[in-house]
């Protein structure tokens, strides 16, 4: 442990210097595993197809992938925890390393069916965090000009459940444009954008699954449990 008498606020029982060799654990061998979400319950559902299309690629680039149908899913606070579709979602989110969301632009903003799913998956379950660690690719469509306003405010949650999200990004302009009867989407510079965005999601999750408790160790909450500790031995040693 180098000096730190320079650094008076620190808690150095609770320092733990960045190892190079803790980012080079022993790679998995199963293949990455990816869930997918979607926001509209349209029977044409370009966000549906667009979620469907990202599997196909995630697939034959090695990847597991599940696609959560949102259908019957109720409302967040409208139903218990255990609710059959909520229990699904939750049993997803802990099974996948990664995840792509695909939501319509409504009103400027991602639907309310998009946004009940991440509100159902909480921040923490007991001590387990289902979302911390984990990548995350984001993709919009949108029945008019191209716009982010969705990806934008993806990009904000995947920030607040704590997931890794790739700096890529899809954006789907006209999409009924886009696909085909049978939903599947046409060759376009669109299309060759979700190429990217879905190689760089298996890049991340490659590079990262194995190592995300280390990269999600932090110094504060190493710091409270120290904490914890010390109050507890403090309380044994008082009885």
């Amino acid at each position: 442990m180098p000096e730190l008498t320079d650094l008076p606020n620190l808690s150095s029982a609770a320092v733990s210097l960045p190892d190079l060799n803790r980012l080079r654990p022993v790679p998995s061998t199963h293949k990455p595993r990816i869930l997918l979400l979607y926001g509209s319950l349209r029977q044409r559902s370009f966000s549906r197809f667009a979620a469907e299309e990202a599997a196909r690629l995630l697939e034959a680039f090695g990847a597991e992938c599940r696609i959560f149908n949102p259908s019957g899913l109720p409302l967040p606070d409208d139903a218990p925890a255990d609710h059959p579709k909520v229990a699904e979602l939750r049993e997803l989110t802990a099974w996948s390393e990664g995840q792509v969301w695909s939501s319509p632009e409504r009103h400027g903003s991602i639907t309310g069916i998009m946004k009940a799913q991440i509100d159902w998956i909480p921040l923490s379950i007991g001590a387990v965090r289902p979302t911390q660690g984990k990548t995350l690719a984001l993709m919009q469509v949108s029945g008019g000009s191209q716009s982010f306003n969705a990806v934008n405010q993806l990009r904000l949650l995947g920030r607040w459940m704590r997931m890794i999200t790739i700096p890529n990004q899809s954006s789907v302009a006209k999409a009924y444009e886009q696909f085909d009867e049978a939903g599947r989407m046409k060759p376009s510079p669109y299309y060759d954008r979700i190429v990217d965005v879905m190689e760089e999601l298996m890049k991340f999750t490659l590079l990262t699954r194995d190592c995300s408790p280390y990269l999600t160790d932090r110094y504060s909450e190493r710091k409270e449990e120290a904490a914890k500790l010390q109050e507890r031995l403090a309380l044994k040693s008082a009885l």
